[in-house]
């Protein structure tokens, strides 16, 4: 097919085997004033190739080892091969030219081209990963801006502008607004390079895993475990054998109260949780005292919304089994001290579960140094799918703890008078899993090495500062949780309106936030709320948006003024 520059219109999709190469470089020169003939070496796109790039994927061993696919993949050849040069234009990680800014994408137009998107995403990684001394010396990657020019916030080592680009969805149009997603505490968006490893398992992996002889069940297999093997190193676990996946922290927090706590958990013991909790860091708890006959016991929180860590001291005692509480409040971004928590619960005799569903994505995390007896967390939270998790368990835990559901993959031998189960993790992992996703969330913890979590939380920690600093100056506004450290999340009430009325005026200007008890109804009773309004942010958000944000609530308190 002929490509007639002068009829393509924004949006048209032109499939990269159809392009007339002069052609299209013509348009683009013309629709950029600088044109692009005397560009080299230009700052590759996250996810792209450098035109200048020839032969095979390199990858690291340590990837090709571990990984079936990867190896196969790797031995196709590199994008450069597919594609022409264009006069030094990145290769894009689509294989598709999008022209203009695409709201919407035909995922029928992609059909055929499956293993020349694989092939660009795995070169993408490859480069992604490459490290190189940056201007002022220590490491930069492919996000890092090499000019002198500011970024959307100045933050050395992060630029957010690159970042945003990784996420498709953050440039669709809603109310015929450009979508601000500020409902992240509620689930994060995806990138696209974990939106592609979906579809490129279902297109040529697709499996049940472990057992099976055949050829697909091997690369399934192989993908499902070096996924828990990132989702160890991410965390810092000793072992891929200490994860145990789950849909998500609930059935993670579930698992143990009902294997764990029914083993352990007699009458009169006591399990002790904080004001701060998600339901389900505090439902199955309470289903697991009233079977047992055990009390639950409460930590308070201050007026600020931070734990009292000399009411947990008085509430400890012998008695004290389980000690569960999360690093980080969905409903005010209160950061608990998990560390001292985890010291005193085990001077106690207790264990200690921490839950980490909002706290992943936003700090560092290292369970040898937070020493927690088990950590959970959600794939969603932190760009990865839904409907998938890891509990993480300290080995000799794990290993004394019972099977929680039977059947599939968690058993050894079975016969009509008794069974036998695998060792952890498998023991917990009956039936058939979540396996795309859980490959799936080790990409998305893949994408965010690349990025760097450290990176991540100081951006993260300016942003919350200036839209705090913001949102203060809106009249009528009130804080609801204002602890010293926090992270990502802002929740508020607005007077003479309901928190569902900010939200639907916010949502009209395309800005999605949560309005609700956010399930944490306790603490924000605590407060004197049945619902606040919840603003929370991720490394893709920026200070424009912010603006647009804060820009809405004050038009909302101009329009109902204080009588």
């Amino acid at each position: 097919m002929e490509v007639d520059p002068v009829h393509l219109q924004p949006n048209d999709v032109v499939p990269p085997a159809e392009v007339d190469v002069a052609q299209l470089t013509q348009m683009l020169n013309a629709m950029f004033a600088e044109g692009l003939e005397g560009l080299s070496d230009p700052t590759p796109v996250p996810g792209s190739v450098p035109a200048a790039s020839a032969g095979r994927i390199q990858l690291p061993a340590e990837v090709v080892a571990t990984d079936q696919t990867t190896q196969q993949l790797a031995s196709l050849p590199s994008a450069s091969e597919f594609y022409p040069p264009l006069s030094g234009v990145p290769v894009p990680s689509t294989p598709y030219y999008f022209i203009g800014e695409a709201s919407s994408f035909d995922s029928s137009v992609a059909r055929g081209a499956d293993e020349l998107r694989a092939v660009t995403e795995l070169a993408g990684d490859s480069q992604r990963g490459t490290e190189a001394p940056g201007p002022t010396g220590g490491t930069q990657y492919y996000f890092v801006q090499q000019s002198s020019a500011p970024t959307a916030i100045e933050q050395p080592g992060f630029d957010v502008e690159w970042v945003r680009r990784d996420f498709p969805i953050l440039a669709e149009r809603v109310n015929g607004h450009q979508l601000v997603w500020f409902d992240n505490a509620a689930t994060t968006q995806k990138p696209q390079a974990v939106i592609d490893r979906l579809a490129w398992y279902y297109a040529h992996e697709n499996s049940n895993i472990h057992r099976a002889a055949h050829e697909l069940a091997a690369r399934s297999t192989d993908a499902f475990e070096a996924a828990r093997g990132k989702v160890a190193r991410f965390i810092g676990a000793s072992s891929a054998n200490d994860i145990v996946f789950v849909r998500g922290t609930t059935e993670g927090i579930n698992l143990v109260a009902q294997s764990w706590g029914r083993s352990n958990i007699t009458a009169g013991d006591e399990i002790v949780i904080s004001h701060l909790e998600h339901h389900a860091n505090i439902v199955p708890w309470q289903q697991l005292a009233a079977e047992k006959g055990a009390r639950l016991r409460v930590i308070p929180v201050d007026d600020d919304g931070q734990i009292v860590l000399s009411a947990l001291g008085e509430l400890l005692n012998d008695r004290t089994k389980m000690v569960a509480v999360a690093q980080v409040s969905n409903a005010l971004g209160t950061i608990v001290p998990v560390r001292q928590v985890v010291e005193m619960a085990h001077a106690a005799g207790a264990c200690v579960l921490v839950d980490g569903a909002q706290a992943i994505a936003h700090t560092r995390v290292n369970v040898q140094t937070l020493d927690p007896d088990f950590y959970v967390a959600s794939g969603h939270k932190i760009y990865g799918p839904t409907g998938i998790g890891a509990l993480y368990g300290k080995p000799e835990v794990l290993e004394k703890m019972p099977p929680w559901q039977g059947g599939g993959n968690m058993i050894r031998h079975v016969t009509f008078e008794g069974s036998t189960f695998q060792d952890p993790p498998g023991r917990f992992e009956a039936g058939t899993g979540n396996i795309a996703d859980a490959i799936g969330f080790g990409t998305a913890l893949d994408y965010l090495e690349r990025v760097g979590i450290d990176n991540v939380e100081r951006y993260e920690h300016d942003l919350l500062d200036y839209a705090t600093r913001q949102m203060l100056g809106v009249n009528g506004l009130h804080m609801i949780g204002t602890a010293p450290e926090k992270a990502s999340v802002l929740s508020f009430v607005l007077d003479r309106y309901r928190p569902d009325e900010v939200g639907t005026a916010l949502n009209r200007e395309g800005i999605a936030v949560r309005a609700g008890h956010h399930c944490a109804q306790p603490i924000l009773r605590r407060f004197g709320y049945e619902t606040t309004v919840r603003a929370s942010l991720a490394m893709y958000n920026t200070r424009t948006e912010v603006d647009q944000f804060v820009g809405v609530l004050h038009r909302l308190a101009a329009e109902r003024p204080a009588r």
